[in-house]
């Protein structure tokens, strides 16, 4: 492949293959898990089970990563983690029993959540080097990478029954992949890459090794978590929703997937021009409080069409909180990052279940009530962060991501 000239747009695209590598190794092993509940003799809360397995290695990553962080940089743990998460579905396919296979997928949450931070690191980074909004597009790559990952996951289904064929193939395809980004990933600071002076080696070594969050970082962690329920719940309840609340056709219940996502996407391609115009802040509070008001209308007045606007507007108005509240959190450093992305793990993981429970309790109508208010909280949370840029166009943030990452890294 040609090397693109423009220094900018050759980093965007490496640190964009992360996202659609990322979003592609899922989508192949989660999509064959049929496979692997056959091969193995498992049950369906076996299978439930080893999805969490997933997700609990990822929240419980937090120390492990903010200090891979803070040792190695961004670019380092990006290459690395993203090297393991190619080959981790060909253990998986090649697991002998179930206690493997736990194992297995509980070490590929940990590499998901490094990869996570590290690459929201390198796009916050990038954004701030060259003063340009590009996070938006970097989350929608990685929906790209999903989806491409369950087509191929579906051909190689129709070719073969071979779970084996289908992660090597995949193997290949996501080592390719990280062989290109790899040579254009944003190096660390020079100043990161220096050893403290033996002046301020003391002063470091008597800082806590995980320093207490900030109040800043909280409302950034409980923004990103109930985002994220949102998210979970839309993709896990909407299919539901339409059939059991809604009465929609049978032919008709996976629009509501169809149209979140499809919004999502939208709105994330554009997420970055509307933060250049408005700023970050304006954009995720407008946008969250449009996604519960959008949610809560529907639910309201009831019906399949006014169920389908307000997944649409649901999609269009959470779009932003990921990326933003990553570039504001990178702001504060790793271990901030590392932190917010934890709690956003937790939010995926728990937020579908913690639903279900109130739908059994009480209907999914109210369960969808519920969504809405997660978004409401996420309005509520980001009102109080203060945003330190108003987009990286509109003259940049009051303090440097590249210098709060730079020096996170040295005391590390």
């Amino acid at each position: 492949m040609p090397r693109i000239r423009d220094e900018f747009r050759r980093s965007q695209v490496a640190i964009g293959a992360l996202f659609l590598l990322l979003g592609f190794q899922y989508a192949t092993w989660a999509s064959r898990l049929p496979a692997v509940k056959a091969r193995l003799g498992l049950s369906d809360a076996e299978v439930g089970l080893l999805l969490m397995a997933c997700g609990v290695g990822a929240a419980a990553s937090f120390p492990l990563v903010a200090t891979l962080m803070k040792r190695f940089g961004s670019r380092a743990l990006c290459i690395g983690s993203a090297a393991a998460l190619c080959l981790l579905p060909l253990a998986l396919g090649a697991a002998p029993d179930y206690a493997v296979a736990l194992v297995i997928v509980c070490c590929d949450g940990v590499g998901v959540a490094c990869l996570d931070v590290a690459m929201n690191a390198q796009g916050a980074e990038l954004e701030e080097r060259f003063g340009r909004n590009t996070m938006g597009k970097l989350h929608a790559t990685f929906s790209g990478g999903s989806l491409f990952g369950a087509l191929l996951a579906a051909a190689m289904n129709a070719a073969t029954s071979s779970l084996e064929a289908h992660f090597a193939v995949a193997a290949v395809l996501l080592l390719l992949v990280l062989a290109y980004a790899q040579r254009d990933l944003l190096p660390l600071p020079p100043q990161a890459e220096a050893a403290p002076t033996e002046a301020a080696a003391e002063p470091v070594r008597k800082q806590r090794r995980f320093p207490l969050p900030t109040r800043i970082t909280l409302w950034m962690g409980l923004a990103m978590a109930f985002g994220t329920i949102v998210e979970g719940a839309m993709n896990d309840w909407s299919a539901l929703y339409l059939k059991n609340v809604a009465k929609a056709a049978a032919g008709l219940t996976p629009l509501g997937i169809a149209v979140f996502s499809i919004t999502m996407v939208v709105a994330r391609v554009c997420s970055d021009s509307w933060r250049k115009r408005w700023g970050d802040g304006r954009v995720v509070v407008l946008g969250s409080t449009l996604a519960g008001v959008g949610l809560a209308v529907a639910v309201l007045v009831g019906g399949v069409i006014p169920a389908l606007a307000g997944f649409a507007l649901v999609g269009l108005g959470i779009a932003s909180v990921t990326p933003c509240v990553y570039v504001a959190a990178a702001g504060q450093g790793a271990d901030a990052l590392a932190l917010v992305a934890s709690l956003g793990t937790v939010g995926l993981l728990a937020g579908p279940g913690v639903i279900g429970l109130i739908a059994s309790g009480g209907g999914l109508g109210w369960a969808m009530g519920a969504v809405a208010i997660s978004a409401g909280i996420v309005a509520l949370c980001t009102s109080r962060i203060r945003w330190t840029t108003g987009g990286a166009a509109d003259g940049g943030p009051a303090a440097d991501t590249s210098d709060a990452l730079a020096a996170t890294s040295a005391a590390g």
